[in-house]
């Protein structure tokens, strides 16, 4: 099983590739966060800030696909396999909470 719960929270073990290819966006995001700061601490036109946080929220929104696709794809359809009848709810609400 991928995930594990132990003192209350809820852990996921990724594989090698899920991981470098989370980790691989996060920090293209970092970097375009940075750059949106040096954009500010340099007077930029505030369209062109603007443009670059429209990519920015673009690229959380594609982490945002691919880590909830990872998460269907093994925990929902392990805990469906293993009968925990809570499995569809949760993925319910934090669909919801995502489609705000």
């Amino acid at each position: 099983m991928n995930s594990s719960e132990c003192c209350g929270c809820r852990k996921k073990v990724r594989d090698e590739k899920e991981y470098r290819s989370l980790m691989n966006r996060l920090n293209r995001i970092e970097g375009q966060v940075r750059g949106i700061k040096g954009m500010v601490e340099n007077d930029a036109y505030c369209p062109d800030i603007l443009v670059q946080v429209s990519a920015v929220n673009a690229a959380l929104n594609a982490f945002s696909r691919e880590l909830l696709s990872n998460h269907i794809e093994t925990c929902v359809a392990q805990d469906i396999r293993d009968g925990k009848d809570g499995a569809a709810d949760e993925l319910v609400a934090v669909l919801r909470k995502l489609m705000k």
